[in-house]
């Protein structure tokens, strides 16, 4: 039977009465509560029930709207927003926009991370977001991201274009206790970074074994080898996905196999429907049909890659792997995997720091699950890289520090 339609004639979404799990909430898409938005808004949201309500409202309606996170919003976003024509909704307050204007029917604004400079404002559809298709298994999701940023969509998009996928959201203060509530929910499903992974095993790995995962999935960080084997090993019979994603590009890359990297042969493949992958000066390009409007054709990603035989593999940022050490180009990527195949590193970061003579160091922060010295450690790398690429200091730190994206600076 199909779902009566609202007022303006639209029909209800197809996961309308998937459960949806809040801070306080516990009900369908359509048990939400009531937010009328504006036709052009910016719903400035305080946590995840603000953002799903705010989501429902969009779908039932040929609005334009931005969904993000109130703390990323300054003074000065506020106010270019509000110039753009977007009226800016703190809950039941309203600041109108200065000048109004008409809605773009069923667009959907996103900011990007930041993470390369100011957060940038692409626009999107329900359907550019709308990534995953076909008949999809029972599935009840925790969702651990930040409201309004790209991977928060692909859950919620996931769960409003399909049934019986539900959502468990998860606060930003309240992410160190996501297992506990992942385990009373049932949840079956999660995403995360990798170091939302690595975060969780190190500090509660006996809780995250307890869990009846059927599908864990990783992106927003490149994904080595070392923590999808640690998943494996965990969860034997669940399937495994990396993800590459991102604002402009789209979800553009999906690997299920248990190997990070992406198979050499997608290179330069032409397939309707599929976004071409290239690799210029060992740089990603991508060229995808989920892409932010306006960014048709070949996107430089700024990530950096390395074909290794039959796999590309994703290493990190182009404009930060290369440490310049006496002339040689020691790769940050590099060191970090070797540091991270030690079996006591649970986390690292590599960088560089000035030095006489031979201009930068190799330098690294590490957190460790048993005691290890920086000699050990100094020793491990000394075996498997040329002795430029060798840390030359080694900063112990108590705890991973992850931001508010799931992410480290690596």
């Amino acid at each position: 039977m199909t779902e009566p339609a609202l007022s303006d004639a639209r029909p209800l979404p197809v996961g309308a009465a998937n459960t949806l799990v809040a801070r306080g909430f516990r009900g369908s898409w359509a048990e939400l509560p009531d937010v009328p938005l504006p036709p052009v808004a910016a719903a400035l949201v305080a946590d995840n029930l603000g953002a799903a309500a705010a989501v429902w409202q969009h779908a039932r309606t040929p609005h334009e709207t931005l969904v993000v996170a109130a703390a990323r919003v300054d003074d000065d976003m506020a106010d270019a927003l509000r110039h753009d024509g977007f009226a800016l909704v703190r809950g039941e307050q309203v600041e109108p926009p200065d000048p109004p204007r008409s809605a773009e029917a069923g667009r959907v604004w996103l900011l990007t991370s930041g993470s390369t400079g100011r957060p940038k404002r692409v626009a999107h559809t329900l359907a550019s977001l709308t990534t995953v298709a076909g008949d999809q298994p029972p599935r009840r999701w925790l969702c651990p991201y930040t409201p309004g940023t790209y991977a928060w969509w692909q859950v919620v998009t996931l769960s409003l274009a399909h049934p019986r996928q539900e959502i468990v959201f998860v606060e930003g203060n309240e992410l160190d206790g996501w297992p506990e509530l992942a385990l009373a929910e049932g949840v079956t499903a999660a995403s995360g970074t990798p170091t939302f992974w690595r975060q969780a095993l190190w500090r509660s790995g006996a809780t995250v074994s307890r869990l009846a995962l059927e599908q864990i999935t990783l992106g927003g960080e490149p994904v080595d080898q070392a923590i999808l084997d640690q998943l494996r090993a965990l969860f034997p019979d669940a399937r495994i996905s990396w993800i590459y994603a991102s604002s402009e590009a789209g979800a553009s890359i999906a690997v299920h196999d248990g190997r990070a990297g992406f198979p050499a042969g997608w290179l330069d493949r032409v397939l309707p429907g599929r976004p071409g992958l290239s690799v210029d000066n060992n740089e990603l390009l991508i060229a995808s049909p989920w892409s932010a409007d306006g960014m048709a054709g070949v996107i430089r990603t700024g990530d950096r890659v390395e074909v290794h035989a039959d796999r590309v593999l994703i290493t990190g940022r182009v404009a930060s792997d290369e440490i310049n050490v006496g002339g040689s180009k020691a790769s940050a990527a590099e060191v970090r995997r070797i540091l991270l195949d030690h079996p006591d590193v649970v986390w690292a970061q590599v960088g560089g720091r000035k030095a006489p003579i031979v201009g930068n160091v190799v330098t690294a922060d590490v957190v460790v699950s048993a005691p290890v010295t920086e000699q050990e450690l100094t020793a491990w790398s000394a075996q498997r890289l040329p002795d430029y690429a060798v840390p030359r200091r080694l900063r112990f730190l108590d705890a991973i520090p992850i931001k508010e994206t799931l992410k480290s600076d690596v």
